[in-house]
């Protein structure tokens, strides 16, 4: 097994942790998507909370504040439907860890994997299982959140369009009103947001405790894109899937910092 000598690019990774592969897991894309999705939350998130229920009083020659806030608000909403387009997309174009099948159960040792990770959560188990992208309960977490993301647009297409009255989001979005009251999916795209930030919560939780348990470089790989992995992991994350082509092949693996790739 090599030992790889510390990364240039991460200057941090010592000599002692032999083995290690700098690996570029999270491609630019979804790094941008990821923090795009996130700050649109939270700008939609307080202007939302806002058309829902006023929680500022505006006094003065500009007053307009529930026009501003909306205004606001329905522009975000369009930086997020296109930041979650780009992530849909590169569930098609991205690498292996990228790609959808990460998200759902595929394959028999994947659903396995699922329940060994409940078990991590409920203190069952003392110790991770070591994997260079999502674990399965993660992907599954994260394929529930894009539902969620894709409902909020929907909604929100549907009330902007019975504000606007477009042509073009009527022919799109027009059924969907036609199925479920507009005050119901006012609720609803209302309710979400809780849910969006419930998840946030654990979110931010799951990656710090399981980054400090597995010394992978998590949090700050959602920066960078660069995971440190060990070269047992990067076999084993090989083998789970053996049919799958795409595993280990340049340029979608790449290592840095004078370590190699598995043979």
């Amino acid at each position: 097994m090599a030992t790889p000598t510390p990364s240039a690019h991460h200057p941090w990774v010592s000599g002692d942790d032999r083995g290690l592969q700098v690996v570029y897991v999270w491609e630019w894309p979804v790094r941008i998507a990821h923090w795009i999705i996130f700050f649109s939350i939270c700008v939609l998130s307080f202007t939302g909370y806002y058309l829902y229920d006023p929680f500022i009083i505006s006094r003065g020659n500009r007053a307009f504040l529930m026009g501003t806030m909306r205004f606001i608000h329905e522009v975000t909403a369009f930086v997020f439907i296109a930041a979650f387009l780009l992530r849909f997309y590169w569930f098609f174009q991205g690498n292996k860890w990228a790609r959808w099948k990460q998200f759902v159960l595929v394959g028999k040792e994947r659903r396995k994997e699922l329940k060994e990770w409940l078990k991590y959560y409920l203190f069952l188990r003392r110790d991770t299982i070591r994997q260079v992208g999502h674990n399965p309960l993660a992907g599954v977490a994260y394929a529930v959140i894009f539902a969620l993301i894709l409902i909020e647009i929907l909604t929100g297409l549907a009330l902007f369009n019975h504000i606007l009255g477009s042509r073009v989001l009527r022919f799109f979005i027009g059924w969907l009103p036609s199925l479920i009251s507009i005050h119901y999916l006012r609720e609803i795209h209302f309710l979400i947001m809780f849910a969006f930030w419930a998840f946030f919560i654990h979110h931010v939780y799951s990656a710090v405790v399981v980054g400090i348990e597995e010394r992978a470089g998590i949090v700050g790989s959602i920066f960078t894109g660069d995971k440190f992995i060990t070269e047992d992991v990067l076999r084993d994350d090989a083998l789970r899937n053996p049919d799958d082509h795409e595993s280990y092949t340049e340029p979608e693996l790449q290592v840095r910092g004078g370590g190699k790739a598995p043979a």
